[in-house]
């Protein structure tokens, strides 16, 4: 079972490590890390993807609440939040494939972002299933290099 944990901290040197560090110790795999600043400068968020049996995932979220710099830690589901990654993949192309490459970016909903004789740059929002499946459809070509972001979350908005 899968979960993401948005955690608000102080925004100072250290709490990344101090957080990762308890993930760490107590051998909890991180699936995804991603950091930035809120609103308040004072204050950063941390969106972790985490899994694990309920235990596991409970006891994540009761360390996590046991951290000084740990503000607020908020627990959701998947299907109870929305989430996105960002990634760029630069992939080798020639004439005979180009054409294929520009229906899947087209299909994916991605763009190319740059573009040189041989090589282009091609950049995708998405649900982190969607940017996973856009390397399994780019496979078939020359992929050089890609660049991912973590998984960014907030919870679905309710009716109020």
């Amino acid at each position: 079972m899968k979960k993401i944990y948005s955690v608000l901290v102080e925004n100072r040197s250290g709490v990344l490590s101090k957080v990762s560090g308890l993930f760490a110790r107590r051998c909890f795999n991180i699936e995804s890390l991603a950091v930035g600043a809120t609103d308040d400068p004072d204050v950063s968020v941390m969106t972790i993807v985490s899994g694990g049996d309920e235990r596991t995932i409970e006891q994540i979220e009761k360390q996590l609440n046991k951290k000084l710099d740990v503000i607020k830690v908020k627990t959701f589901d998947e299907d109870m939040s929305v989430s996105r990654e960002l990634m760029l993949v630069k992939v080798k192309y020639n004439k005979s494939n180009r054409r294929e490459i520009m229906e899947i970016v087209d299909a994916m909903k991605a763009e190319i972002v740059d573009m040189s004789q041989t090589m282009m740059m091609i950049q995708i929002c998405d649900r982190p299933e969607r940017t996973a499946m856009l390397i399994k459809l780019l496979a078939s070509v020359s992929i050089v290099e890609t660049a991912r972001t973590g998984t960014l979350a907030l919870s679905k908005c309710s009716c109020e």
